[in-house]
Formats: C-alpha cells, structure tokens, sequence
C-alpha cells in the first residue's frame, strides 16, 4: 500500500481551560497551552531558546554538574550520580568495577579510567548535523541539559553507539548501539526531545536512536516517546531542571527542558504512550479524549452511494482511496450535515479505503459501496 493509507493511529491529548491553570513555575508565565501536535512543538522550541541567555562554556560544565548532578539521597552533598550506572559500590573503596558504580565524589572529575567522572555527551557528538564542537561557547556540545556526569570507562564503553531497546542495566546490544539501563532510559528520553527542539536542524532524534519514526514527525523515533512513558522524572531530573531554570544560579543557563517538567508534553506533540502528565489541572487524561479513531462510518456496506460519518471531531479532509491507492474523491475541509455528522455522496460501486483527518490526527476506515 502507499503511504496514503498508513494508520496514524495516535491521540494528542490536550484542554486548556484558562491561563489560570498554567504551571506553578514562573517560566511559562503568559505561554499558550492550548496548541498541540506540530504547533506546541514549535512554540516550545522557541521558549527554550530565547530563554537559554547563559551559554556555558566546556569548562563551567564541570561547575554545573558538581552542583547539578548530586546525588539527592546523600545529605552530605558528596556524591554525583552517573548516567549509565548501576552499582551501589563507591570508589576507592571497590575500585575493580568502578566502571558500573551509579555514584562517585564530585571532586573525583577528570579523564582517568580509574575512580574518575567525565562529562557524557548524551546526544553523542559525531552524530549530531554538523557534529557537536564543545571548544566554543554557543553550540550544543556545551548545552548542560544534556551534559550528564558519567564513569570515564562507562562514557567510553558507549562512544557514539547509538541508542536502542533492551532492558535491565546499560551496555552494549550490538557493536554500535547502547541501552542506557532501565533507571536511565527516561532520562535519555527526554533529553533527546529537549536537545531536538533547542536544536532541531543539528539534534535530530532518528540520528542518535533506532527504531520506527512517528508518523506526524520522521525525526522522531517510538522509542524515546516508549521510554518517557515508562520512565517517570525522578528528583534529580527535576533538580537539574530547577538549578538550570533559574537565572540567580552561577552556573545555569536560564532555560529549563519542558519534558522534565511534564513528560505528557511529549504525547500532545507525538502521541505514542501516554506518558506521566505532571499538570492534571490543564491537562484531560487520555480516557477523556475522543479520538478521530472512534469515528462511525454508516451503513457500511453503503446504501444509495452515500454513507454518513459520525464523529464529534472537525475533520480538515475526507479522502476516498481504491485498491490501487488512487484518489477517487476528496473533499478538504467538509460541513457537518448536523452537529457530528457528516455525509458523502455520489460514490462509485467497489471496495474502498476511507481516511479521515483532523489538523493532528489521522485514521482510515474501510467501506463498502452497493
């Protein structure tokens, strides 16, 4: 079949009452949250940037990091946590597997192999277009949002392998792809959707992960919005967010990733899994969404060569395919008949494939004409 007929079968959720019912922070006074799909993405992506006023340099990462990445169940503020770890065992004391530990004293920075952190580039360097310089002072090879303190061995065992599925604790699946570890997938997530907005043209999301792309957006891979989903934000998410969002922080950069603050952003803009939604008071749950795919196409087989569709959905087209995937009608932006009604005359004897689409959703019923 081509590509007309491919099943777009996914639900952006979204109903804003007022701006009465915005988030509690500060830093989304005054935006729209009525947008979805395509449109909330674009006006996400220009937040993000307009607020990202401090550009760190490589250097000031390290500062950030040894403030941003603390361990928030160590009261002595001592231990970073670090991306891709899993063991509970801290250096020196058991040096011979520093290599998996998920934690390490934050003066511990550098480039040794043994008993050292370094910065993790999470969107690997070499795979962004162009790739990420970090010698400068403005590009993504410097964004700390995805900048993540991580075992010297571990950064190198990952290199720039690309992320795929797996399950269980971090490694190799292949030659050239990586899973972060169940307690980091999330994570990696939604830093890939941040680094994809802030720099749509360099960070593309089917660069750095594998996987089947999302229909309403090919740089966009499933897989990071499957992990979003199952992967809630975790404090020290929410802490880095929170240091880097404030402009009063030595070492912030004034902006903060919006998947962090609500994961469920990701579903109003790609669908997928639905995802943690963190701000119920603008947000509907998925059960109260109607989707287009509920839509009843009536009779079916067709009375009089003409069939009524039922669906409390504005449709933006109706569009008539034959087995060979020819257009045999289309009627771009149809009249209700009646309140959710709408009708379609005049068509031809056969088996056909109906799509019906709204400005963010999609789905294809098949019918029978008499």
């Amino acid at each position: 079949m081509k590509k007309n007929f491919t099943l777009l079968f996914f639900a952006f959720v979204l109903l804003a009452f007022s701006q009465a019912g915005a988030p509690a922070s500060p830093y989304y006074n005054g935006f729209n949250w009525t947008l979805s799909g395509m449109s909330l993405k674009s006006a996400l992506s220009t937040k993000i940037t307009t607020t990202h006023t401090n550009f760190l340099t490589y250097s000031e990462v390290w500062n950030a990091t040894q403030i941003t990445d603390l361990d928030p169940t160590d009261a002595t503020n001592t231990n970073v946590l670090l991306l891709y770890g899993f063991s509970s065992n801290i250096c020196p004391a058991s040096p011979s597997d520093d290599n998996y530990h998920r934690s390490r004293n934050k003066n511990s920075n550098g480039g040794a192999t043994s008993c050292e952190w370094n910065r993790e580039h999470v969107y690997a360097k070499s795979l962004g277009t162009p790739a990420l310089d970090d010698s400068g002072s403005s590009d993504a090879g410097e964004d700390a949002h995805h900048l993540r303190a991580s075992d010297v061995d571990r950064n190198n065992d990952r290199a720039s392998e690309k992320f795929t599925s797996g399950s269980g604790n971090s490694g190799d699946i292949t030659s050239t792809t990586w899973y972060p570890g169940d307690e980091w997938k999330g994570d990696v997530a939604r830093m890939m959707m941040y680094m994809y907005l802030r720099y749509p043209a360099q960070c593309l999301p089917i660069n750095v992960g594998t996987g089947a792309m999302v229909a309403t957006d090919t740089n966009m891979i499933q897989l990071f919005l499957q992990w979003n989903a199952e992967d809630p934000v975790s404090q020290y998410e929410d802490n880095r967010n929170t240091y880097h969002g404030n402009t009063i922080n030595a070492f912030a950069q004034g902006n903060r990733n919006p998947f962090i603050d609500n994961p469920y952003l990701a579903t109003i803009i790609w669908g997928g899994p639905i995802a943690e939604n963190r701000w119920p008071e603008i947000f509907l749950s998925a059960e109260n969404f109607v989707s287009v795919e509920n839509a009843t196409v009536y009779p079916n087989p067709t009375i009089n060569s003409e069939v009524y569709i039922s669906t409390t959905k504005q449709l933006s087209s109706i569009v008539l395919y034959n087995i060979n995937g020819q257009i045999i009608q289309e009627i771009k932006k149809p009249s209700k008949i009646e309140y959710d009604i709408y009708k379609v005359s005049n068509l031809p004897k056969g088996f056909y494939l109906m799509q019906l689409a709204t400005e963010n959703d999609s789905t294809t019923k098949k019918i029978l004409v008499n």
